[in-house]
């Protein structure tokens, strides 16, 4: 069975090649390449629809079969690709922002969508005081594994609140020894056993 992280390695494998496609010379196959990619596109399309009309209409449990199926990670991805999904980008944000919330937690982090339009998505994370300086890393790198995996179809994402990492406690031996000291030792080295003013 296809994971959907290897449903996604196979999207942007296709989307490498349809790369390679708009870079052939010769006008005529790039037309008629990007013409076939179409059509298996409408009748692909076409048919997920149907079979989404069918699943509805199905009585009593048709609609809630649909939500199930936009839940799952490998058929959310197909259903996104074809504009089918029953979720709009914000709401699938927001839930995957709900599943992440206790990782977030024990990380010292919490994250909220702050806007979501037109493929863009806004998020805005604070950080614990006590949390170190690599913390911002891995919440970025949890959150944005996390987004594009809910919302392949998003344009950009932008993260607010990493960006100033919040001290780590670390204190350099600069900032022990005092300016006087720092100036000192830019000027004459300090001889051992010999005392500091």
């Amino acid at each position: 069975m296809t994971d959907a992280r290897e449903f996604q390695q196979r999207i942007q494998q296709i989307d490498e090649r349809l790369r390679q496609l708009e870079a052939v010379p010769d006008p005529a196959v790039r037309s008629a390449a990007q013409d076939l990619v179409k059509q298996l596109m409408d009748i692909h399309g076409s048919a997920l629809e149907r079979m989404l009309e069918i699943v509805f209409e199905s009585k009593p449990n048709g609609p809630r079969t649909i939500d199930e199926l936009g839940a799952d990670p490998l058929v959310s991805s197909l259903l996104v690709l074809y504009g089918f999904h029953p979720d709009d980008l914000e709401t699938r944000v927001g839930r995957k922002l709900d599943q992440l919330r206790s990782k977030l937690f024990k990380l010292g982090a919490e994250a909220e969508v702050i806007g979501a339009v037109d493929g863009q998505v806004r998020l805005r994370v604070t950080i614990a005081g006590h949390a170190c300086g690599s913390t911002c890393g891995t919440v970025r790198s949890v959150l944005e594994e996390a987004i594009y995996e809910a919302a392949p179809d998003l344009t950009s994402l932008t993260v607010e609140g990493l960006d100033d990492p919040r001290p780590s406690g670390f204190v350099s031996v600069e900032a022990l020894r005092g300016p006087v000291a720092a100036a000192r030792s830019s000027t004459q080295p300090i001889v051992p056993g010999e005392a500091m003013d």
